[in-house]
């Protein structure tokens, strides 16, 4: 099997790179699109993740995480206290679901979509298409590999 990239957005005062990595691991729940839900569905253990910090000001690639668990049913979709709860959701049959993933390393400085659009490298990946807001997409390889050797090179330049 291949592996595969993906990018996943979280707000940063939600749940940001350094969340992940004071954590270790963490499910990725909470998705409510169908299509980003089919995404998680097909992420695969071992599958690399660039976890974007969303809605915040410069957003950007923050880090990098790894799919350690595949799909499962979301448990906040059947939880009437979670602000994700979805009465069309059961344990019978699941509507929504997750990944669990895990820290991998934090980038001194973001990557951000700034940088992303100006890179003709990175033409054609998802998050640089303007209206492209799904909060889990894929990416292909080559962009994925080069935004983290971009992160990584930025990191090194600053010590």
């Amino acid at each position: 099997m291949t592996k595969r990239f993906w990018l996943m957005k979280s707000e940063p005062d939600a749940y940001s790179i350094d969340d992940l990595e004071r954590d270790g691991r963490t499910t990725w729940d909470g998705v409510r699109n169908y299509q980003a839900r089919n995404h998680l569905r097909d992420a695969k253990r071992g599958d690399t993740v660039l976890f974007y910090h969303s809605s915040t000001k410069p957003p950007g690639v923050a880090g990098v995480a790894r799919v350690t668990r595949e799909a499962f049913p979301d448990p906040t979709a059947t939880d009437a206290k979670s602000e994700y709860f979805d009465p069309k959701s059961s344990a019978d049959e699941p509507r929504w679901f997750t990944v669990e993933v895990e820290f991998v390393e934090r980038f001194e400085d973001l990557v951000t979509l700034d940088e992303l659009k100006a890179d003709p490298r990175f033409e054609g990946m998802l998050v640089t298409r303007r209206g492209q807001r799904l909060s889990v997409q894929p990416v292909e390889p080559e962009h994925a590999r080069a935004v983290i050797a971009l992160g990584r090179r930025k990191r090194a330049a600053t010590r």
